[in-house]
């Protein structure tokens, strides 16, 4: 019979087995966790409770200054032309609520340090910004197709429509108007250019242009005719600009942010089943698949943490674009500061960067100007009258 291993040879084959095995474990656990990162993530995001039974957290009172992340002063000499109202995009990750509370500390942090200057600031040339704050949608809501999810989207269009009724009263019914929403900001704009704009004559003639940024649309709202076209030049005024992007050669990714899209139907939200997607080029400010090489990018910039009213450095020719399929293919952008967050729940929410700033800033100038070109006064319709700022 063969001796037993002892003495230290054995003791070093059992300690170098044990540390394979916990090796080849914790291997195992990290491959489980990335392949399963999505479901880990929305169980812990999840509030563990029906819609219908929840408790949401207070309303926003939109006569208060409060409640608005940017509330502009009345209109001074150098201010742009235009009223700005804008949709900011997720920040509340959720967990305890559906619905994100306005004055939650995290979800507001990166609403004024990171989104703000990212995406409204390429509007502040354009003209006075001003930003509601919601009871927006957990990003849990955003990552699943349950009907309560829907129904805390539901929730937070009537605090944005409501919050545009009260814009409505404050802006200058002589100035254009220009709409931008990004993610789900850009979703619930979508709801309200259709359901709030395109049927009231007056509000059409104010509009110099929507922007529906990182959010889906379904094209035929926006076709040719329709009372709110699709952009189809950068000089035309009174049209919508819509995107959402995906690296180029990730058709994967592509294919994926159409599968899982929702769009509105009246009230409801319903999967985009196949229809076509609207794609508006921010480099050219039309709705085609035509190339846009690098040169035609004007600026990208990564704004987090810049003093509002600062306008940022740019960083030109980052990133070449084309729509393909109703999705907006982007190259990688060259410079290192326009990376993905890190972090799973960081990555699946609007970039912490915007590789079109000074497009978007160049885009609404633009469609302001053939605003003005076109009309000097409107009349105002069917709308309250206009009262004092909170």
């Amino acid at each position: 019979m063969a001796p037993r291993p002892g003495g230290r040879l054995g003791e070093w084959m059992r300690r170098r087995w044990r540390g394979l095995l916990t090796g080849f474990l914790l291997t195992l656990l990290v491959v489980l966790a990335f392949v399963f990162r999505d479901d880990i993530l929305q169980t812990a995001l999840d509030p563990r409770e029906p819609f219908q039974t929840y408790e949401p957290p207070p309303a926003p009172d939109y006569d208060r200054r409060s409640a608005w992340a940017l509330w502009p002063g009345p209109v001074q000499a150098g201010d742009g032309p235009a009223d700005v109202f804008f949709v900011h995009p997720t920040t509340y990750n959720g967990g305890e609520h559906w619905v994100g509370p306005i004055d939650q500390p995290y979800a507001n942090r990166m609403l004024e340090e990171v989104m703000l200057p990212n995406y409204a600031g390429p509007f502040l040339r354009a003209g006075r910004v001003f930003a509601p704050r919601y009871r927006q949608a957990s990003l849990y809501a955003l990552l699943t197709p349950r009907e309560d999810a829907r129904e805390a989207r539901r929730f937070a269009y009537d605090d944005v429509r409501l919050a545009f009724l009260r814009f409505l009263e404050a802006s200058d019914p002589r100035r254009p108007m220009v709409l931008a929403g990004v993610e789900q900001g850009a979703s619930i704009l979508d709801r309200l250019v259709r359901e709030e704009i395109a049927p009231v004559p007056a509000l059409r003639a104010r509009l110099a242009g929507a922007y529906l940024i990182q959010g889906v649309a379904p094209a035929g709202a926006y076709a040719a005719g329709a009372p709110v076209p699709a952009c189809a030049a950068r000089g035309q005024a009174g049209c919508v600009v819509a995107y959402v992007t995906a690296p180029e050669g990730d058709e994967a990714r592509a294919q994926r942010l159409l599968r899982r899209a929702l769009v509105w139907d009246g009230d409801r939200l319903d999967p985009l089943a196949g229809r076509p997607a609207l794609c508006v080029n921010p480099l050219t400010g039309a709705a085609n698949e035509a190339d846009a090489p690098r040169t035609a990018n004007l600026g990208a910039v990564n704004a987090t943490n810049l003093e509002w009213g600062l306008r940022p450095g740019f960083l030109p020719h980052q990133v070449s674009a084309r729509c393909k399929g109703g999705v907006l293919r982007v190259t990688r952008p060259a410079s290192p500061t326009l990376k993905p967050a890190r972090g799973w729940v960081n990555r699946l929410k609007a970039p912490r960067f915007n590789v079109f700033w000074a497009d978007l800033e160049a885009d609404a100038l633009a469609r302001t100007r053939a605003w003005r070109a076109k009309s000097q006064s409107l009349p105002v319709q069917g709308r309250p009258a206009r009262r004092e700022a909170p």
